[in-house]
């Protein structure tokens, strides 16, 4: 593949991976982040295992990234009550456990917070899609 074509091809997905988060309920978008999320964390116990550290610093960076900024973010913890304070409470947690995870280079730590990631992942998927009909609001 070209140079260009790549660039391109890289610029299609971009704008795809766009529309689609434009367009996406609050449901989707969240359940996109447990998507990227969990794969960040599969990625970082392959690193691990291959002895690939630059690699795996980057994936666990995403997943904390993902957990903290975008899950975490998303919380309103004015409606949300107790459920709202749990979950921060929970991807504080995960975030610990990435954390060490990463500075001992330990897998097992990063396969707890994949395991609790699919399980909130899950349940997500569980909830009906009401808010389908009601996109967020995207500042043009």
């Amino acid at each position: 593949m070209t140079t260009s074509s790549r660039t391109a091809t890289q610029a299609y997905a971009h704008v795809g991976l766009e529309t689609g988060v434009a367009a996406a309920s609050q449901k989707k978008l969240i359940l996109m982040l447990y998507d990227g999320a969990e794969l960040a964390v599969r990625m970082a116990i392959t690193h691990t295992h291959a002895g690939e550290l630059t690699s795996k610093s980057a994936a666990i960076t995403k997943a904390m990234n993902i957990i903290l900024e975008g899950l975490r973010a998303a919380l309103d913890m004015e409606k949300g009550g107790d459920l709202a304070i749990q979950l921060a409470a929970l991807y504080d947690y995960m975030n610990a456990r990435l954390l060490h995870g990463h500075v001992n280079n330990e897998v097992t730590p990063l396969e707890e917070v994949l395991a609790l990631l699919r399980e909130l992942h899950s349940a997500w998927k569980q909830i009906p899609d009401q808010s389908a009909l009601q996109p967020i609001a995207h500042a043009a």
